[in-house]
């Protein structure tokens, strides 16, 4: 893998980012593709997610598709 995209989530308070990594960590290892892979951790407040992939337009749909996946977890309240 040679391009890396990390994006980085600041939420409200640390509970509320825990919602939304839990929601999405699970996801992790079941989309991952040959191309592209992804890494869910937390940092208090900070949601950080890194993409990485063999080359670009594998970057981009991995870090739209995980930009999509975050949004779902925020709309839902970061359920889990």
């Amino acid at each position: 893998m040679t391009h890396e995209a990390v994006l980085e989530l600041d939420y409200p308070d640390p509970e509320r980012a825990g919602r939304v990594a839990r929601s999405v960590r699970v996801e992790a290892g079941d989309i991952e593709g040959d191309r592209t892979s992804a890494a869910v951790d937390r940092d208090g407040a900070t949601v950080v997610v890194t993409v990485t992939a063999a080359d670009t337009v594998a970057l981009r749909a991995g870090v739209n598709t995980w930009h999509g996946l975050v949004a779902v977890a925020e709309r839902c309240g970061g359920a889990v």
